[in-house]
């Protein structure tokens, strides 16, 4: 019988601060929301550290010595990450709010920054958001896996839409990868050298939404103790992605589309705008008669985000790219755990291929990690991807699938995933070299 499901481990925090009264005010702050915490006052220990505690998450002052404002050394310390595979997602931090800090942080690969003092809503908010959009590393070169004629026709898009300036609309379900596209789009982009920078709008507190975007002057407002550069500056020469767009109440969207058609922010407490030279690319998982209900959304800003329309389709409709998938993510997790690589059993396969996803690539995503780190056996059983029991059910009751077609597409497969490997494809297949062999010459591979 299939395994009961289990919720997904805490990750773990690692801070990096050589104020150890911000260190604890922050690990006080996140300790709930982490399995482990873990802080650090010099970045002479950090690589052992990762190495060690394998953070999921990183806060990274970016000075560490009194008087240090320019961020230098929280830069190489962004570089450094920058070759590791291991690397945590990493938050900047900084007392000092300057926009050309901000763009160099994000450019070398942190995902976000915050300012100290900071606001722990807005703090919390963040590293939720960095965390929901935590990725597998090996997967940053080729984000959008899958051979499907869907996928294909996606990537022919992107390809076309990347190198001009329009804004982009990604729409799709919960989970089918909207801001890897976005994230494609930014790669083969004139702006690739730029930051790319994403926002959930839904999470933006209505009181906060103009200084988070538009930034602030010291003053301003209550505790804006020093001045902040906001995200239309911080993604200034790059892309930014406004996720979840259409959680947007009307009222800040009113304000988001003035943005837009002036190309110009002006920040709370200033005397005159600033010009912002960025990509909007925005996603939601509304479907698209929501968009068009203006009780939910404005037609006005509506035409000046969807330039161009980007559909993401759900796993449901391409079914021929789960085991291909499933099988990039067994090896991802495999190393990433230092667990056996194991294949799959034909049965395993049937429930992967059969079930409907209705998490889509990031619910298999979770059931190959949890396989990955649990299972005992020498081949996949479908319990050990936790699926409810009616998805397997279901597919056992199905009739006779095409198993010859299905054997060679995962023939194939493990072939691709193994670049040629015939070791390596038996072992994700759970055969012998004797028995691909065959299966090689049976189907003409």
């Amino acid at each position: 019988m299939p395994a009961r499901m289990t919720e997904a481990p805490l990750p773990r925090l690692l801070i990096l601060d050589d104020d150890a009264d911000v260190a604890t005010a922050a690990r006080l702050l996140l300790r709930r929301r982490f399995s482990e915490v873990m802080t650090l006052q010099q970045p002479g220990g950090l690589l052992a550290a990762i190495e060690r505690f394998k953070p999921d998450l990183l806060l990274l002052d970016l000075n560490f010595a009194p008087g240090e404002a320019d961020g230098a050394h929280g830069l190489t310390v962004l570089r450094q990450l920058a070759a590791r595979r291991d690397a945590p997602a990493v938050i900047a931090m900084t007392a000092y709010a300057e926009v050309d800090l901000a763009v160099q942080a994000l450019q070398l690969g942190a995902v976000d920054f915050v300012t100290k003092p900071w606001d722990n809503a807005r703090m919390v908010a963040s590293i939720a958001a960095a965390l929901a959009r935590r990725a597998p590393a090996s997967a940053a070169g080729s984000p959008l896996l899958g051979g499907s004629p869907a996928m294909q026709a996606l990537r022919a898009q992107i390809a076309s839409v990347a190198p001009t300036e329009a804004n982009v609309l990604i729409l799709g379900e919960n989970g089918v990868g909207k801001e890897l596209v976005a994230q494609a789009v930014h790669q083969a982009s004139k702006r690739t050298a730029g930051p790319f920078l994403a926002v959930d709008m839904g999470t933006l507190p209505a009181s906060t939404f103009e200084s988070e975007l538009f930034g602030h002057r010291a003053g301003s407002f209550t505790d804006a103790r020093q001045a902040r550069a906001g995200r239309f500056q911080a993604a200034r020469g790059g892309t930014l992605f406004l996720d979840e767009i259409g959680n947007l109440p009307l009222p800040q969207q009113a304000k988001l589309l003035t943005a837009l058609e002036r190309r110009q922010v002006t920040p709370l407490g200033a005397d005159t705008p600033e010009a912002v030279d960025v990509r909007i690319v925005s996603a939601t998982n509304l479907p698209e008669a929501g968009l068009f209900d203006p009780q939910q959304f404005r037609a006005d800003l509506l035409w000046r985000l969807n330039t161009i329309v980007l559909r993401v389709p759900p796993l449901r409709d391409r079914p021929d790219d789960v085991l291909p998938l499933a099988a990039h993510y067994l090896a991802l997790y495999a190393r990433q755990h230092g667990k056996p690589l194991r294949g799959l059993s034909e049965a395993a396969a049937q429930v992967l291929q059969g079930h409907d996803w209705p998490g889509n690539v990031r619910a298999l995503r979770h059931a190959c990690e949890r396989a990955s780190i649990l299972a005992t056996g020498s081949v996949l059983q479908p319990e050990d991807f936790a699926l409810p029991l009616h998805a397997v059910a279901a597919v056992e009751g199905k009739a006779p699938l095409h198993l010859a077609r299905r054997e060679r597409d995962a023939v194939a497969a493990a072939l691709a995933q193994a670049q040629g490997n015939i070791s390596q494809a038996a072992k994700l297949l759970g055969v012998s070299r004797a028995a691909l062999y065959r299966r090689l010459e049976k189907h003409g591979l």
